[in-house]
């Protein structure tokens, strides 16, 4: 077969740029725990030398000289020739400094480096078909999954998501006590008992330790009063003692082991009135559509770890681009009656389910 030599070079360019990404992806990670990025975003406009920053970060001037060139190449900050200093934009440091920030973008840096760490799991996976459970990945999983999504969360779930589901917002305000099945390290569910405060939250998870890194956090965001959360499964969870309001499910549900019981179970557990919110990844029914950077993403994450989890649970291995038709077909099959897109975004699908 003859090489179209302007194609392969098109193609080499994508390989390169691919390669550095990959390699620096540690290099931010480091740039977050040794707080290189919030020490430059510290000097603003005047910006750092790199003794300046080995300096106010007491790390080594050489390595951290190394890293900033690496960055400035990346363009996750900028170089200023006339006076050889490095500069951390208001947009650079939004994404990579500020903790807070609805744009912060580490904890996917987080999820990358876990996955390369697990690699040898999952080579194993692929010969042999057999299921890598959630918690038997490296730690920065979790503590990069709750970073990555809380920023979106941040942005969306309170000023757009729940007034997005009929009759939610009023229902939260009033007084509701909501289910967060899958809630991980709680990010969402203290994010919503902030907001609402007379209503009440019990959020769910089978990986223990992030149970009790989420009551944790819960104790510090001064919720802890109204947030509890407990080791248990979506498929045995149950009311408390009365049926819940609302149930949520924030990027999990493909996941699961068994998602249409799940859903069913889910069904039992509210009240006749009631409602399930379900946040799952953006995606197409159509391969074709999901072929785009966001879709890349989600299609690595999948592979190692949703469809992992879900085949060490013996599921059926949705996926993370289950697509909104699949997803109908589990909450349908569950006993649910009423089902409609609520909004969406480019990373995910707000889904609303009714008995």
């Amino acid at each position: 077969m003859p090489i179209d030599q302007e194609k392969l070079n098109s193609f080499l360019g994508r390989i390169v740029g691919d390669f550095g990404g990959a390699m620096s992806a540690v290099l931010v990670t480091i740039g977050d725990r040794l707080g290189l990025y919030k020490a430059m975003a510290k000097a603003g406009d005047k910006g750092v030398t790199p003794a300046e920053l080995a300096s106010a970060t007491k790390t080594t001037e050489r390595y951290v000289r190394e890293w900033l060139l690496n960055q400035a190449a990346g363009g996750y900050c900028d170089y200023r020739k006339q006076d050889g200093r490095f500069v951390l934009s208001a947009e650079q440091a939004f994404a990579l400094a500020d903790d807070a920030s609805p744009a912060s973008m580490i904890g996917g840096f987080l999820v990358a480096n876990s996955m390369v760490k697990d690699e040898e799991k999952l080579l194993e996976a692929f010969r042999t078909g057999k299921g890598v459970d959630w918690g038997s990945h490296h730690h920065d999983l979790f503590h990069g999954t709750d970073r990555f999504f809380a920023a979106n969360y941040r942005a969306n779930l309170v000023g757009n998501w729940i007034p997005a589901l009929d009759g939610a917002e009023a229902k939260l305000r009033s007084g509701a006590t909501v289910a967060d099945v899958g809630c991980g390290h709680g990010a969402s569910t203290i994010l919503m008992a902030q907001a609402f405060p007379k209503s009440r939250f019990i959020g769910f998870d089978t990986h223990t330790p992030s149970v009790e890194f989420a009551s944790r956090a819960a104790q510090a965001a001064g919720v802890g009063d109204r947030c509890t959360f407990l080791t248990e499964s979506a498929t045995t969870f149950k009311p408390d003692p009365h049926p819940f309001d609302m149930v949520c499910c924030f990027d999990c549900l493909h996941d699961m082991g068994d998602p249409v019981g799940a859903s069913r179970n889910i069904r039992k557990t509210l009240k006749p009135d009631g409602l399930w919110m379900i946040v799952e990844p953006f995606a197409s029914d159509k391969v074709e559509e999901n072929l785009n950077p966001v879709g890349r993403v989600y299609s690595a994450a999948s592979t190692m770890i949703c469809v992992a989890h879900s085949l060490a649970q013996n599921g059926p291995a949705l996926g993370a681009q289950a697509g909104e038709t699949r997803l109908r077909g589990v909450v349908t099959e569950g006993g649910f009656t009423r089902f409609r897109r609520a909004t969406q975004t480019p990373f995910n699908l707000v889904l609303e389910a009714r008995p």
